[in-house]
């Protein structure tokens, strides 16, 4: 079942941060001169949840479904609350650039008090000091890359296994299911790509005969494409983004490449599906994210497409885990940044994707990791990667 939790005190706030306007309930004098306690259409308790990553730009796809993901628990919630926890929704475009104005923004809105993100491992680094100078607790549901637990931010967590994880599993099914004898890896240069494809190409040894570097953006991969040829490699690795994947992999197949085409959870969006085409047909995507369809998610994926009218995305019940813990604390009665940040160190519960817990670094206790491939113009489940 979906884990819901009747509040004890009731929360919403009245904000409007980042030129974004929130709805919420008003407040009502009662007129009686009483004190303005908590209820139904009573008193505005001023506390909010907000999401960190793209809801705009050339990774909006990735975002989407966090959004939603944490929408939902937080609509769940709201139906049995007195009144509402709010929810912002903070664009950083996925930008470490962008990232560091917003998260002192952020931090700097006393009624936030937890943050579903970064979305990206780029704009965590940029925006975790800030969010540990403020103590406001974050919990990523799809940042991977393993430096992030390692710079002694105690309001650091993710939901989801790094890539010290995914990329070892990723090199295994190379390896003994694809069965590959040569592979050619590629990086966006992102702290997430490259990170990512460093780590597969440590796992892979010897079986990596060449690599090569590519920029975010960058549209003609035709130098890329020639190394591949040259390198005779059965097998292509990709760590980046689904824009860039999806360019790459339809000028290697127009090259005439037979080869197989592996990419990670930046690409596991249907962005990648519209960019490549029938090219993308084949394609081999890892990711520690729970598939849509496994029975332990079932009940979410329905009451998700209830509410936005599609099957959930790339870690959205990755999401909706984060923002419920977040939520768990605020129905114990908590209503600050410090006594949030224990109540999340501490926790230990069954999530919709896994047991959630987390060690001293943030890092999550229960790690999986999958496999999917896009057949018939969809991405599909394959396999869990032991």
């Amino acid at each position: 079942m979906l884990r819901t939790t009747r509040p004890k005190r009731a929360v919403i706030a009245l904000i409007a941060t980042a030129g974004l306007t929130l709805s919420a309930c008003g407040t009502t004098d009662s007129g009686d001169g009483g004190d303005n306690e908590a209820s139904s259409g009573g008193a505005a308790c001023d506390l909010t949840l907000a999401f960190f990553g793209p809801q705009t730009g050339p990774a909006a796809g990735l975002g989407e479904p966090i959004i939603n993901g944490a929408q939902l628990a937080i609509d769940q919630y709201n139906e049995d609350a007195e009144c509402e926890v709010a929810y912002e929704q903070i664009d950083s475009q996925g930008s470490p650039d962008q990232a560091p104005s917003l998260a002192t923004e952020a931090a700097g809105n006393e009624a936030i008090i937890g943050i579903v993100g970064p979305a990206f491992s780029g704009e965590s680094a940029a925006a975790g000091p800030i969010f540990a100078e403020a103590g406001l607790p974050t919990v990523s549901p799809s940042a991977t890359n393993p430096a992030l637990a390692e710079n002694g931010w105690d309001t650091f967590h993710r939901a989801l296994g790094n890539d010290a994880t995914q990329g070892p599993a990723a090199a295994k099914y190379i390896q003994d299911t694809v069965g590959a004898k040569a592979v050619f890896v590629v990086d966006d240069a992102s702290e997430y790509g490259a990170g990512l494809a460093d780590i597969v190409k440590e796992n892979l040894g010897d079986l990596v005969v060449d690599d090569d570097t590519i920029q975010a953006a960058q549209t003609d991969f035709s130098a890329t494409v020639t190394k591949v040829r040259s390198s005779k490699a059965d097998a292509v690795f990709f760590g980046g983004y689904y824009a860039e994947a999806a360019l790459i992999v339809r000028q290697l197949r127009d090259s005439g490449y037979k080869g197989e085409f592996i990419v990670a959870d930046g690409v596991k969006d249907p962005g990648y599906l519209d960019g490549a085409g029938d090219s993308a047909e084949g394609t081999i995507i890892t990711c520690p994210c729970i598939p849509a369809e496994d029975p332990a998610v079932a009940e979410f994926a329905s009451a998700y497409e209830a509410e936005f009218g599609g099957a959930p995305g790339t870690y959205a019940a990755e999401a909706y885990d984060a923002a419920q813990i977040f939520l768990d604390g605020i129905a114990e009665g908590i209503d600050n940044r410090e006594d949030m940040l224990a109540f999340v160190n501490d926790y230990d519960a069954a999530g919709v994707t896994k047991q959630l817990s987390f060690d001293e670094t943030g890092e999550p206790a229960d790690v999986h990791v999958y496999a999917y491939t896009v057949k018939g113009g969809e991405i599909v489940s394959d396999q869990e990667i032991k």
